[in-house]
């Protein structure tokens, strides 16, 4: 239990390299646990518990005290101070925090830090209604890397569903496709598939359209699968390496 740690700012980036000018692999997000593997002064190198992702953050705005009993549900809450005046910071959405006290229409989660109470659900709550889930980032700006209000990647957007719902899920689309053992050889698609390309993910909402993270259009968005598919294989030259479905 030593060396379990708890981010306790609203999001940092998580760099492969411990420098802000190395490449940004992924974030992670207020309440998230982690072990620390090495520090300096200014760095540290950090395993992130529930993915076992490993990179750098910078050496601060961490505890060890810290026991989640709630967790952000929409896409960004807006932090008030005690006199019910927004502040500048918003937590993003899976974000885990304790409640210190509440009152009929807030939480306290840091000393002059409360959110409204319809922003979070219980720690233990799973949401079946994954669409729910997967359109609260519908026009969020592409950012690699990313997995919040402020930019998110196309493989982001699937593991913060199984994060939200407590369950395992890869970070990397290379994980992902690994992880995800069933492949469906179909090419009637349903609502729930997940298409797998080399290097990108899309969840199909229905039989005809598909959600992602789509680079090329630098935001997330929802369009039609077989148009997807063939874009996707006359611009980039790849094909769907698999078809798998959302199941938690």
């Amino acid at each position: 239990m030593k060396n379990n740690h708890f981010y306790k700012k609203p999001l940092s980036n998580i760099y492969k390299k411990p420098s802000i000018v190395s490449e940004i692999t992924s974030q992670i997000l207020y309440g998230e646990k982690f072990k620390i593997l090495s520090k300096n002064k200014n760095w540290i190198k950090i395993k992130v518990s529930f993915d076992n992702y490993i990179g750098y953050i910078k050496n601060k705005n961490y505890t060890n005290d810290h026991k989640p009993t709630h967790k952000v549900c929409i896409l960004k809450a807006s932090i008030f101070n005690k006199s019910s005046n927004k502040i500048k910071y918003f937590l993003p959405f899976a974000s885990r925090i304790s409640v210190i006290q509440e009152n009929k229409k807030f939480i306290e989660f840091e000393k002059n830090k409360w959110i409204k109470k319809n922003n979070i659900k219980k720690i233990s709550y799973i949401e079946n209604n994954y669409l729910k889930v997967l359109k609260l980032f519908l026009k969020t700006k592409y950012f690699w890397g990313g997995k919040t209000y402020k930019g998110i990647d196309c493989s982001a957007i699937l593991q913060l569903l199984y994060y939200y719902n407590n369950k395992f899920y890869p970070r990397d689309t290379k994980d992902q496709i690994k992880y995800s053992v069933k492949d469906i050889k179909r090419k009637i698609f349903k609502k729930g598939d997940v298409i797998f390309w080399k290097g990108h993910v899309a969840i199909c909402i229905n039989s005809k359209k598909l959600i992602h993270a789509y680079g090329p259009e630098k935001k997330v968005l929802i369009m039609p699968i077989t148009e997807t598919i063939d874009r996707i294989k006359r611009t980039a030259k790849l094909i769907v390496k698999k078809v798998s479905s959302i199941k938690y």
